[in-house]
């Protein structure tokens, strides 16, 4: 018996609220043992990231996936969000590395009120499935990186793994008093990044250093803003070493 599909509780009261969250059961057709949540880039939504459920559960036959939609409607009249990207601007970054402490700073009181609804979301598929946090790990593209990274280290227990792809840390100056655990996480960026500059992975490298913080980075070399073969195959690798060994402590 496959998990139940859970209707999202971030898309709250909005247009969206009928959908249910996209969700991919345990290839071995048994009870989840693992659950992977993933969270989609700015602009997407749930269906975006979903479709790498079956090639992850090639290495994680017995975990269930949910990728639930954001809680925000797209400002660019599209998709959903996590929280506004008004006045972000990437190309100034590139130009001007100094600036990406602030704009990410910007974006820190958002990522911070949908933590709210995304922590509780996260505890009622913990609840549901009756597996703890260890047995979960988070799979973040862009937007959904910075918010797998934003409750990934500020959550009382640690998840087993958390995955962030072509993204970002935010309240870097906050994550000192903030800090809760540090699971084990694998940044993957492209080179090539015209979204995220991959000069925001060097920007989280130096905060996770400065507070002790294990990480495994991977830049791919000539890749823009997406997951490639490289990255996938990285990340379930990174999965079957944490995440199965995680759960069956």
């Amino acid at each position: 018996m496959g998990p139940r599909i859970l209707r999202s509780m971030l898309v709250g009261m909005s247009e969206a609220s009928h959908l249910e969250v996209p969700s991919h059961p345990p290839a071995s057709g048994g009870q989840p043992k693992q659950v992977v949540v993933f969270l989609h880039g700015y602009g997407a939504d749930g269906n975006d990231l979903i479709g790498l459920a079956p090639y992850f559960s090639e290495s994680l036959p017995d975990a269930a996936f949910y990728s639930p939609h954001a809680p925000e409607p797209g400002e660019m009249g599209y998709g959903r969000q996590w929280f506004t990207l008004q006045g972000y601007d990437p190309n100034l970054i590139r130009r001007d590395p100094a600036r990406m402490a602030d704009a990410f700073a910007v974006m820190y009181d958002g990522a911070k009120r949908s933590a709210i609804a995304l922590n509780e979301y996260i505890d009622r598929i913990l609840e549901e499935l009756g597996l703890s946090a260890s047995s979960m790990a988070l799979i973040g593209f862009s937007q959904g990186t910075m918010m797998a990274m934003h409750i990934g280290l500020r959550r009382s227990t640690a998840f087993g793994a958390i995955i962030g792809y072509s993204g970002a840390l935010l309240g870097s100056e906050q994550l000192g008093e903030e800090l809760q655990n540090a699971p084990p996480l694998l940044l993957v960026h492209g080179s090539s990044d015209d979204v995220v500059p991959v000069t925001a992975l060097s920007h989280m490298q130096s905060a996770l250093d400065a507070h002790d913080i294990a990480y495994t980075a991977h830049i791919v070399p000539n890749h823009g803003h997406g997951i490639e073969q490289m990255g996938a195959t990285l990340g379930r690798t990174f999965l079957k070493q944490h995440l199965l060994t995680a759960s069956s402590d």
